[in-house]
């Protein structure tokens, strides 16, 4: 996204994503040196389909070609629209976080109560209807997904780049025992959604029924919060012992709103007389929806276990999203999972009885590909499981191939870092222009790359 390249540069970045040099070529000289690499890909994307457009147009009767020229035309504009926006975005925020401090720009944005998104199976819900924007229109299916509390601004211009589809918030504790607040962005119908059955257990004691015996009146927790990457210390299990163990009966109000405190940032559960301590991993697992043992083993340590953990989805939130495609494909589906993690969106649609045919999975993290690569043959996989390192390494002629050989991609899932949306640091939350959270910009770049293979081939 940076704007500081030279041209040659720019014109090599172009072609290393999979555009020929006389593409990049043109798109420089059209747009300028000084254009983003965002705008130049959009302009050679637009050119690609208009190519395709004309060609197709000039098979067609006479009568209906200036009907298909208007959608194309209003398409192009959509992409331009696209671009302002996003170099507005980028010129509002180029101070960087000082700019964003002095103006008041880390809020987060005002999210719905109940966070239910178009519904949930545990809360009534009026029926809603919506209509996609044209360019959102699949094939193929997408699914993004994020933190919900992200600084201001990101999931406006996360919805503008993903078509201008509208953003839905849920929070999984109406999935399970643990709240989880996400946002997701997909052109998924939302009729006739169904869960996972049996559904999960919906409160701490039924999750984690040994904790009842041990459970003061005084702690009024029914849902954990967040599962993190990382878990309460063991100096600070001891600390909250010693604050306790001087009282027969009640601590004083000050106590219990310094352990409560504790325990509820921390997720700390109680195992005994003034003892808490935090999850195991086992249990994150259980929450989340995964297979007992999902993680354990395979030369993974119990750190790493809980960083996987925390950066994943919650099945049965995302599997009931993703629950209409069943009927929509009987065969099996072929799956492009950026950023795929442990495996959530595999396991969700799994576990709905939906066959993997094909799986592309991109994932960073070798200790994540060997778990799902475990998962997919303990549980006896029929389908290709190809599995690649680094999204920015994904390019056009790399995804031609693949989408060549098992016959595209019906559904482009994934869950780009958050390292830079979340957290309490607020010198860390440099929002979409942060290291890690940037990456968004490679999903977009690749779904957008697959649409228009997808329409080149049609």
């Amino acid at each position: 996204m940076n704007t500081e390249f030279d041209e040659e540069e720019k014109l090599s970045s172009l072609v290393n994503m999979g555009y020929t040099v006389d593409e990049a070529s043109l798109a420089i000289d059209r747009c300028g040196v000084d254009s983003s690499l965002v705008e130049l890909t959009d302009f050679i994307c637009a050119a690609q389909m208009a190519n395709v457009a004309d060609a197709q147009l000039s098979e067609l009767p006479l009568e209906v070609q200036p009907k298909l020229k208007h959608s194309y035309s209003e398409y192009a504009k959509h992409k331009k629209r696209k671009l302002s926006d996003y170099e507005m975005w980028t010129k509002n925020n180029q101070n960087g976080f000082e700019k964003r401090l002095l103006h008041d720009d880390d809020e987060t944005i005002r999210l719905p109560n109940p966070m239910i998104g178009f519904g949930v199976p545990t809360e009534p819900c009026s029926t809603i209807h919506r209509t996609l924007p044209e360019a959102a229109v699949g094939p193929p299916f997408f699914y993004y997904e994020n933190v919900a509390l992200a600084p201001k601004g990101v999931w406006t211009t996360i919805s503008r780049f993903l078509y201008d589809v509208e953003p839905e918030f849920v929070d999984s504790k109406y999935f399970c025992a643990a709240a989880r607040k996400r946002g997701y962005v997909h052109n998924l119908p939302i009729q006739d959604r169904f869960p996972l059955l049996p559904f999960p257990p919906q409160t701490i004691h039924e999750a984690l029924p040994l904790t009842r015996k041990w459970w003061p009146s005084w702690d009024r927790r029914t849902k954990l919060n967040c599962l993190q990457t990382c878990i309460g210390s063991a100096k600070l299990t001891e600390r909250i012992r010693k604050a306790l163990e001087d009282y027969d009966c009640e601590p004083p109000l000050s106590v219990q709103k310094y352990v409560l405190d504790k325990c509820r940032q921390w997720n700390l559960v109680w195992v005994g007389r003034n003892k808490v301590a935090p999850l195991e991993a086992d249990e994150v697992e259980m929450l989340l929806g995964f297979p007992r043992n999902h993680t354990r083993g395979g030369g993974i340590s119990r750190t790493d276990r809980y960083k996987s953990l925390g950066n994943s989805f919650q099945i049965d939130t995302v599997a009931y999203h993703l629950s209409v495609l069943k009927d929509m494909f009987p065969g099996g589906i072929n799956l492009l999972s950026l950023f795929s993690g442990i495996g959530g969106a595999e396991v969700a649609l799994h576990r709905l009885g939906i066959p993997l045919k094909n799986v592309v999975s991109v994932e960073i993290s070798e200790a994540n590909r060997n778990i799902l690569r475990c998962w997919w043959e303990e549980t006896n996989q029929r389908g290709n499981l190809i599995d690649l390192a680094d999204v920015q390494q994904l390019n056009g002629d790399r995804l031609e191939q693949l989408m060549s050989s098992i016959g595209g991609f019906d559904l482009v899932v994934g869950g780009s870092p958050c390292n830079n949306l979340a957290g309490s640091n607020r010198l860390h939350r440099d929002g979409l222009e942060g290291k890690e959270s940037a990456l968004f910009f490679d999903y977009f770049r690749i779904l957008d790359l697959v649409k228009c293979i997808m329409t080149k081939a049609q």
